[in-house]
């Protein structure tokens, strides 16, 4: 006879909502609570552990997905792009969608299962957007491609993931937490050049020289930061011990240590994901991925990706291989940015291979 699972109950929590993420029971299952998930989105919040997709419109309008068609979703995520793309093709055609996070793709490929979407339209892969050529040569080319080069919701609200500054938690930071060293270790391997110059290259962090001093003296005293919290106690003190020389308010300097966090974060997740070589990587590959005609839409959130994003389009653009869209860069809406705060900083571009090569 089978045993009954025992029930276990939810977490409990002090005050009138959760803080806690693993508080957060109904915010996690928002396919359940459904409307305790759309007050949160209604409120311009994302719920824990899910992702909302930002310019859907404009990438699909752009990208003509229809059906019959063939593509590629270099980021699935939580699979909001990949979703929108699965119904405009209706059954016919086929989407690939790729991903780094073994954790997150195996929950997305479960959701969408869940709605219908078998191996016959859809195949998730567990792979990096870097490697698009392999990916290319297997199962394509593609008639429309769309790369979010954003980092998931889910990543940054699990404080297990290590990517918020906010949320203590061990110092990770990796898309894919089977490959590679974390953060922490990948910190305790640097000199202060090494640091100073991935905050100042991957951030452009104005106190880049007194925070990698400050992650050095802290290495070799033997505490080397092992949390999130941690970094951000060194950082924050860094900034503290910089700016007392320049008679910022307390208000003025608790505002340049949040921002100093925020870049630094950033920062390290660029350097340990070796986010801009796979970036690189893929826009080497990317004319060869395309069909003659083939669309491609990249969402960045960086200056330094988008950069790079531009400078190719205009270099194939030049070389009669890519037509750019004009204009060749679009922004949210104010009203997507103020029901989803985290579009503020994208920025869609947009192009077509040309018939001849």
């Amino acid at each position: 006879m089978q045993e009954k699972e025992k029930h276990q109950r939810r977490p409990h929590y002090s005050g009138r909502y959760p803080k806690a993420f693993r508080e957060k029971y109904k915010e996690l299952n928002p396919g359940r609570y459904k409307d305790a998930a759309a007050h949160i989105l209604a409120k311009g919040g994302t719920p824990a552990g899910t992702h909302v997709p930002i310019m859907v419109s404009e990438i699909l309008d752009f990208l003509d997905v229809t059906p019959g068609k063939k593509g590629l979703d270099c980021t699935l995520g939580y699979g909001g792009h990949t979703q929108k793309m699965l119904e405009k093709l209706d059954g016919s055609g086929h989407l690939y969608s790729v991903d780094a996070d073994p954790i997150e793709i195996r929950k997305t490929t479960e959701r969408l299962r869940g709605l219908g979407y078998s191996d016959e339209i859809w195949t998730p892969l567990h792979d990096n957007f870097r490697n698009a050529g392999r990916i290319s040569a297997a199962y394509g080319p593609f008639d429309f491609v769309l790369a979010d080069l954003g980092v998931s919701s889910m990543q940054i609200d699990n404080p297990d993931r290590g990517f918020s500054w906010k949320a203590d938690g061990p110092l990770d930071l990796r898309f894919d937490p089977e490959k590679g060293e974390p953060a922490s270790a990948r910190l305790a391997s640097l000199s202060r050049d090494e640091i100073e110059g991935m905050l100042t290259d991957n951030a452009d962090e104005p106190y880049a020289a007194d925070i990698a001093r400050a992650i050095v003296r802290s290495v070799r005293l033997q505490k080397s930061p092992e949390t999130t919290a941690q970094l951000r106690e060194i950082v924050s003190q860094a900034v503290r011990s910089s700016s007392l020389s320049s008679g910022l308010t307390d208000r003025e300097l608790k505002e340049a240590q949040k921002k100093s966090c925020m870049r630094v974060f950033q920062a390290l997740r660029i350097d340990v994901n070796s986010e801009f070589e796979a970036l690189y990587e893929f826009l080497e590959a990317l004319p060869d991925i395309l069909v003659p005609g083939g669309r491609v839409a990249i969402l960045t959130f960086h200056s330094g990706e988008d950069r790079m994003v531009k400078k190719c389009f205009q270099y194939l653009k030049g070389e009669g291989i890519f037509r750019v869209s004009s204009p060749d860069c679009l922004r949210p809406t104010k009203e997507e940015c103020f029901n989803n705060p985290r579009a503020r900083s994208s920025k869609l571009r947009r192009a077509v291979r040309l018939q001849q090569m």
